[in-house]
């Protein structure tokens, strides 16, 4: 059988076991974090957030189709769009691995593969790609709509276009891969930017291809101009195409007087006309090079023109519609996610840095009625010292103190450039991304967080080898996430990169591009601030590709070792069958099992139990990524409660969402905000300050609002620069109460109307107001107790503007009602609605497939449990106060039921101490025991564990937990002793005692 037809086929055949691997292990619905956004934008042709994902969108929509309807299967579909594109990364991962392998064991290009080297080069390509297959972050993409599946698709595209390229260079029309490199490139751009990524690599292939003078300056120089291709990419085509089509629209608009957007055409049409005379130029002229250089930037545009998708459907105002981007100076802003803000690359501050000087840069600029309207002006800040290549720079509180504490600086030293380097190598390069690198190659101990430690056991790298040894917490090896790969893949990836240096530098120093352009450069280039929301390993996922080539690569290595011993033949086959144990069938085999989300419905239902809370007609608050976009799935593709306003608070300072929010959304009506958009456009009431004016008890909302939002000068404070702004006099703040409208809109449930306040008054605590904050003092000046006002459960405190002694929990939401204030309460946001939260948890909640699920992911188990957790002692002890006992016992019940018994983290288990307790005073002894034991159990076991830290010096001592560890020991041995429960009692009290003894040392110098 002929080489290219074997090769074909395999390719195939990887294909065909990626795809079906990640169909088998395919979220059913909707993933947390991006997930729910990207399928409510693909499924209706939406805005989604920057900077934009217009071929990702048509895309999705496609495979949204197959739903037939079918609108619960829209993310199934979707999905598996996701899985397709990986498994075709996979196909082209396996011939890329060959193409290299063959220029490996080929002298000449054109040489017949004899029998021996077929199988080697096959066998590297199986190894591979089947070891890429399975790896974690790879994986974590391909079952869930996000945009990464497709950018690696891209990558692999591209990078197996140069290689073809590569063999086919010295025949006629050859130069045609390159002008299709150019037009994926240009697609990907309506993707994800990281294929950019690639072109250094690229540019190497095409230099090491096309020079006849190959040397280490020209090499360097090669790369160089790579970098700057790169650089005229990301900037010249994707940026100032923009922002020059934004000043021609500024100059057509508010000079010649046309219409928006006209400028912006006819810059566009310059463009087209300048490249197609250009090419007509090459043609004639004769001029081959130019005329490669003119069509790679034409298709780059052509693909880059996915982005008019943007605008126009921003033009269309549909429900999801960030930063409203329909002209080109809002595009420029988007593209460009300036409301991100920019992290300094070259030159900045350090974190201990004073500002000394603030100068205008240049005009933002916002579309008016007729006109671009001036918005003020950007403002750089000058700082009274700077270094070069600034790492620790932010100066927010909470990122200084990480610094701190990651450096030990001490309290009062200034950083070093020094500690600038070592910051960089130590947290940004080594936590940030050789963890991520470790993880997949080496092995991992579990899915928490673990950003913020090198030597705890969370989020931390583990080859499994020494665990046994480590006494690692049973919590963690009996755990799903738990997958040691004993170092096999990490060995054969090193193997492979050796060899390929000692016998093919040239590409090997490609595949080395392409690993750290795609890998550390983006570390590099980012820049992170400091702990970040989420473990980022998913942009990295290019350089892991780049490793897997290395992994199959290692097949020829050990190959080509034996022969000298057994025959080639044999010497083939059995390498490929030594690699595929050692590192595809490893990595599924350990891999599967945390990967497999097929039978995972979290995000899904428990976006609905936050609608399914709130009162119809509701407005409800949200705040971040996995309180909002899984409830704009529900809404907006599912069409659950379409009633309920969602409103995210972290967009809602933003005037084109507020203005979005006074328009009608599906059935929900526009939100009683009165104010028109020339109060809050940009450049308008961004924050307004306080000044305490010393006014005399608390103050009106609405008189509040009314001053604040006022344009008299005379309720403003002029500043030295002459300017006029706004004030906020008092932050005590009150609505006196209409009894009769409270009762007419059933604000409160006939049984609690007794308690409805005269006056509900409360502080404001922040010390400025901005937009959010105006907006929503807007609503409750004016709703007049017509729509519920609702905030989600897992809202922070400082997003509730002290509401709490007003919000009671009715489920997953917090409702606003005008009660009387409960000061004996600790906790105000333990309040409950109790029959009206017993109706929705008992009756409508739906809980995910939480208790079957054989996988479940991070945000399902740290997050999401505790507060399902808290919700049922919540209710269960609000009803025993209010004398439903009977009640209280079967919301325990129904946790029992519903929920998995596990604990993520020790406060977990404190949650699970207190539901114990209410058990056993329920008289449910057999629930009361198996709660008991589930807690001893994971105490003992952290305790143990920290013990043998203790013993060996081993560090990493987690204090705070074996502090908790022993308040819950204490805690069980109390009310187990009062419940006349004398075994567990027993038990408790006499590991109580040992612990005692065996942390006297360290609880001794802790009092």
């Amino acid at each position: 059988m002929q080489y290219k037809k074997i090769n074909n086929l395999l390719g195939w055949l990887c294909f065909v076991i990626a795809s079906v691997t990640y169909i088998l292990t395919l979220e059913p619905s909707v993933s947390f974090w991006d997930c729910g956004e990207f399928i409510s934008c693909a499924y209706r042709l939406q805005v989604a957030h920057q900077p934009g994902y217009p071929v990702f969108a048509m895309l999705g929509k496609l495979f949204s189709l197959l739903s037939l309807g079918d609108k619960t299967k829209v993310p199934y579909f979707t999905n598996m769009g996701s899985a397709i594109a990986s498994g075709a990364t996979i196909m082209f991962l396996f011939w890329t691995i060959t193409a290299l392998a063959k220029k490996l064991l080929l002298s000449k290009r054109d040489d017949v593969v004899e029998q021996s080297n077929l199988i080697v080069i096959m066998g590297a390509g199986l190894v591979g790609a089947l070891a890429f297959t399975y790896t974690d972050t790879f994986w974590f993409s391909a079952v869930e709509t996000i945009v990464f599946a497709l950018s690696s698709l891209c990558t692999a595209i591209v990078f197996w276009a140069i290689l073809k390229w590569d063999a086919h260079a010295d025949e006629p029309g050859a130069d045609k891969w390159l002008v299709f490199i150019a037009y994926v490139i240009g697609l990907s751009i309506g993707i994800h930017l990281l294929n950019l990524l690639t072109i250094p690599a690229i540019a190497t292939v095409y230099f090491f291809r096309r020079s006849k003078n190959i040397t280490v300056k020209n090499g360097i120089l090669a790369v160089l101009a790579g970098i700057v291709i790169l650089g005229l990419v990301q900037y010249g085509i994707r940026g100032y195409t923009i922002k020059f089509a934004a000043y021609f629209d500024l100059f057509f608009v508010n000079t010649l007087g046309l219409s928006f957007g006209t400028g912006a055409f006819f810059f566009i049409v310059i463009i087209i006309a300048a490249l197609v005379a250009g090419i007509l130029y090459s043609i004639r002229a004769k001029k081959p090079v130019l005329n490669l250089i003119l069509l790679c930037v034409a298709f780059i545009y052509f693909g880059y023109g996915s982005f008019a998708y943007i605008p126009i459907r921003a033009t269309a105002n549909p429900d999801l519609n960030n930063s409203h981007p329909d002209n080109a100076f809002t595009l420029y802003g988007y593209l460009n996610r300036i409301q991100y803000g920019e992290n300094p690359l070259l030159s900045g501050q350090y974190y201990d840095a004073k500002p000394i000087d603030q100068t205008e840069g240049s005009i933002i600029y916002r579309k008016g009625k007729t006109k671009y309207e001036n918005a003020g002006r950007k403002i750089e800040t000058k700082y009274d010292h700077t270094t070069i290549l600034p790492r620790m720079y932010s100066t927010d509180a909470q990122d200084v103190q990480f610094y701190k504490d990651w450096l030990k600086i001490p309290e009062g030293q200034a950083p070093t450039f020094a500690d600038n380097l070592k910051w960089m190598a130590s947290w940004q390069m080594y936590q940030m991304y050789w963890r991520y690198f470790l993880w997949n190659f080496v092995g991992r101990y579990n899915d928490a967080d673990g950003q913020a430690s090198t030597e705890g056991i969370d989020g931390n790298w583990t080859s499994g080898i020494f665990d046994g040894s480590k006494h690692i917490p049973k919590s963690v090896t009996n755990g799903t996430t738990y997958t040691p790969l004993y170092f096999l893949p990490l060995v054969l990836g090193l193997i492979g990169a050796v060899y390929h240096f000692s016998r093919k530098d040239r590409d090997a120093l490609i595949v080395l591009l392409l690993f750290f352009f795609t890998g550390l450069a983006i570390v590099l280039y980012v820049n992170q601030p400091s702990i970040q929301p989420r473990e980022r390993d998913y942009s990295y996922v290019g350089s892991f590709y780049a490793f897997a080539i290395w992994i199959g690569l290692s097949v020829i290595a050990i190959a080509e070792t034996a022969r000298k011993f057994i025959s080639p033949k044999i010497a083939g086959f059995g390498a490929t069958a030594i690699c595929l144990l050692l590192a595809p069938v490893l990595l599924a085999s350990k891999e599967w099992k945390n990967h497999d989300r097929s039978t995972k419905w979290t995000a899904h239902d428990m976006a609905y139990n936050y609608l399914i809370s709130c009162p119809p007609n509701a407005i409800l608050f949200t705040y971040g990524d996995n309180d909002t976009y899984s409830l704009w799935y529900d809404q907006e593709v599912e069409g659950i409660r379409p009633d309920v306003r969602i409103v995210n608070l972290s967009l809602f300072t933003g005037d084109w969402y507020i203005r979005q929010m006074q328009g009608k959304m599906n059935e929900s009506q526009p939100l009683p905000i009165t104010m028109p958009y020339d109060k809050y456009k940009e450049g308008t009431r961004d924050v307004i300050y306080y000044n305490d004016q010393k006014l005399a008890g608390p103050q009106e909302v609405k008189e509040v609002f009314d001053f604040i939002s006022s344009d008299d000068k005379q309720t403003m404070v002029q500043y030295q620069s002459g300017d006029y702004g706004n004030y906020l006099p008092t932050k005590n703040l009150k609505i006196t109460i209409n009894r009769d409208d409270v009762i007419k809109n059933g604000v409160v449930p006939a049984d609690q109307q007794a308690k409805i306040a005269d006056i509900m008054d409360w502080r404001f605590p922040p010390n400025y107001v901005t937009k959010e904050n105006l907006a929503i003092l807007d609503m409750l000046a004016h709703n007049n107790w017509k729509r519920p006002i609702c905030f989600t459960t897992t809202i922070g405190n400082e997003n509730l503007i002290g509401l709490q002694p007003y919000l009671y929990k009715e489920g997953f939401t917090y409702h606003l009602m005008p009660l009387k204030k409960d000061t004996s309460l600790r906790d105000q946001l333990s309040k409950t609605n109790t029959m009206v939260m017993y109706n929705n948890v008992m009756t409508k909640f739906k809980f995910g497939n939480f208790k079957n699920a054989r996988y479940l992911d991070h945000e399902s188990t740290s997050m999401f449990y505790p507060v399902m957790t808290t919700t049922f002692i919540d209710l269960a002890q609000s009803l025993m106060n209010e004398g439903h006992s009977d009640l209280a016992l079967k919301v325990l019940h129904k946790y029992d039921q519903e929920m998995p018994d596990i604990t993520p983290y020790i406060d977990v288990a404190g949650r699970k101490l207190f539901m114990a307790q209410l058990a056993f005073e329920l008289h449910d002894v057999v629930l009361g025991t198996k709660l008991a034991n589930s807690i001893d159990s994971y105490v003992t076991d952290q305790l143990d564990y920290n013990y043998h830290l203790l013993s060996t010096n081993s560090g990493g001592l987690a204090m705070r937990d074996v502090q908790i560890g022993f308040q819950l020991l204490n805690g069980l041995a109390e009310f187990t002793k009062n419940a006349n429960q004398t075994a567990i009692y027993n038990k408790v009290d006499a590991q109580l005692k040992d612990y005692m003894k065996k942390f006297a040392p360290v609880l001794g110098a802790q009092q």
